[in-house]
């Protein structure tokens, strides 16, 4: 039997795959005004992932209609919520049991189709990833795709990349969508006979409910009316910190103002309809007037720049008054004088939307930015509203804890949930203290200053002792009194 040489198989399939790309990848050599070109053995051109404004593969790969094959393309990794300064491992993966070679192209962009972040090669020799840029609709976008090296699949019938995207350093971009197209193809050196498909997902800048440190934790924290001081305890390291910020009869209504991603310290006045709050970002003290006598604060990011909004509800004519960071006052009617406010990201487009609870119905009434008013029958006349998102979708889910049972009832994808967790006399104080993305149910007991977490990561349940009979849980800022 002849022995062949190693050297000379090795050859011969660099020759191969080197002639297959060249065929194969010309779906995504286009120039951004859809011109063919000659094809490119070293990844696609710019601009054809199926983001808006842009083509997808099958522009030069004509022979199947976009997602009609037996494989698929698909993003991992990507949390449900990102956090400002961080840095993500994404893999994509195209998959296809009978292909022979593949590719893809990703890109990250806001609601406005802006480039949003940037991405991280991993060390290779030789390299499988690049990045490119390309103008679409007035805007420039980042793409990370494979290199002429990076096609040969990582096990039979599937190829994978791995990659970080490093997210934002500010908080005002809101959600973002991950836009992607890959090609499974068959070698034959032509564009015939290859598969393209395409798929989207998104994550949702995430919570500053209680975080005072901007490391996705949520703290510990009150609000002391007697001496207008307030106290919270570090999740990350355990330290504790105090600021004075406020007077007895003050609301608190934390919220990230400056968009640093941290919350800051701030209280709404009833006495004088005045906001006041200290920016975490330069500890700078400001204040603002905004609503009247008998108003409720209603704190959210209502125009999704990831800044909070001043907004406030005025019961005596169901009146919403909004004065947004960025598409400024507004004013929106829904509610009555017997309503509680329930705002929240109930469509997840990265905007707080406009909600409001009658007890004496049960009933929520919900003005979602994207989708729309809806209506929802649920609860009783003597819950407590806690929208927020338990399940991490990004979705406000409607909650009510009921004070009697001391049980959380959660309606989430058309399906009810109860928990018992709590007792008549607890404040309900919803945040995410272990950074999971997802919401914890939480009480605090104003008898002894104990708080009673559970956790969503594990359904652990702990115990932090911080805080006296007079105090105001932080997190209580978010629902309604």
């Amino acid at each position: 039997m002849p022995i062949v040489s190693r050297k000379i198989v090795f050859a011969k399939l660099t020759v191969i795959a080197f002639a297959s790309v060249l065929a194969v990848f010309g779906f995504l050599s286009f120039s951004p005004k859809f011109e063919k070109v000659s094809a490119s053995a070293f990844g696609p051109s710019a601009s054809h992932t199926g983001a808006p404004g842009e083509e997808n593969c099958t522009s030069c790969h004509t022979s199947f209609p976009v997602n009609s094959g037996t494989g698929s393309i698909s993003i991992s990794g990507l949390p449900a919520f990102y956090l400002p300064n961080r840095q993500i491992p994404i893999t994509v993966t195209v998959s296809q049991s009978d292909a022979v070679i593949y590719g893809f192209q990703l890109t990250a962009i806001d609601r406005l189709g802006r480039n949003v972040g940037t991405f991280t090669l991993p060390k290779q020799s030789p390299e499988q990833l690049q990045t490119i840029t390309g103008i679409v609709l007035g805007n420039q976008r980042n793409y990370i795709e494979h290199t002429g090296d990076g096609v040969v699949p990582t096990e039979f019938g599937t190829k994978s990349w791995t990659f970080i995207w490093n997210t934002p350093s500010q908080r005002g971009v809101g959600k973002v969508d991950f836009y992607s197209a890959g090609n499974a193809a068959n070698s034959d050196g032509g564009t015939n006979g290859d598969y393209i498909y395409t798929t989207t997902k998104s994550t949702i800048l995430g919570t500053t409910i209680s975080d005072f440190g901007s490391d996705g934790l949520s703290d510990i924290a009150v609000f002391r009316p007697s001496n207008g001081t307030w106290y919270w305890l570090s999740n990350s390291d355990g330290s504790s910190h105090t600021t004075q910020l406020g007077l007895a009869g003050d609301k608190v209504v934390p919220g990230d103002f400056d968009g640093d991603g941290k919350n800051d310290v701030a209280v709404f006045r009833p006495s004088n309809s005045t906001w006041y709050w200290l920016n975490s970002s330069n500890f700078g003290f400001h204040s603002v007037r905004f609503g009247n006598r008998g108003d409720r604060p209603a704190v959210g990011d209502y125009d999704g720049d990831g800044k909070t909004d001043f907004a406030v509800f005025r019961p005596s004519k169901g009146v919403w008054y909004l004065l947004q960071s960025t598409q400024g006052f507004a004013t929106i009617k829904l509610g009555d004088s017997t309503d509680k406010i329930a705002q929240g990201d109930y469509d997840a487009d990265g905007k707080t939307d406009i909600a409001v609870y009658s007890p004496s119905k049960g009933l929520w009434s919900v003005l979602q930015s994207t989708q729309g008013f809806a209506k929802f029958q649920f609860g009783t006349a003597e819950d407590k509203p806690v929208p927020a998102d338990y399940d991490g979708d990004g979705k406000t889910d409607i909650a009510v804890f009921r004070p009697s049972n001391g049980t959380w009832y959660f309606r989430q994808n058309d399906s009810v949930t109860e928990i018992q967790f709590g007792n008549s006399t607890d404040r309900p104080a919803p945040a995410d203290f272990d950074g999971d993305g997802k919401i914890d149910i939480a009480v605090y007991r104003p008898s002894d200053g104990t708080w009673n977490v559970l956790r969503s990561s594990d359904n652990y349940v702990y115990q932090v002792q911080f805080g006296t009979i007079e105090d105001i849980p932080i997190p209580s800022g978010y629902i309604a009194d």
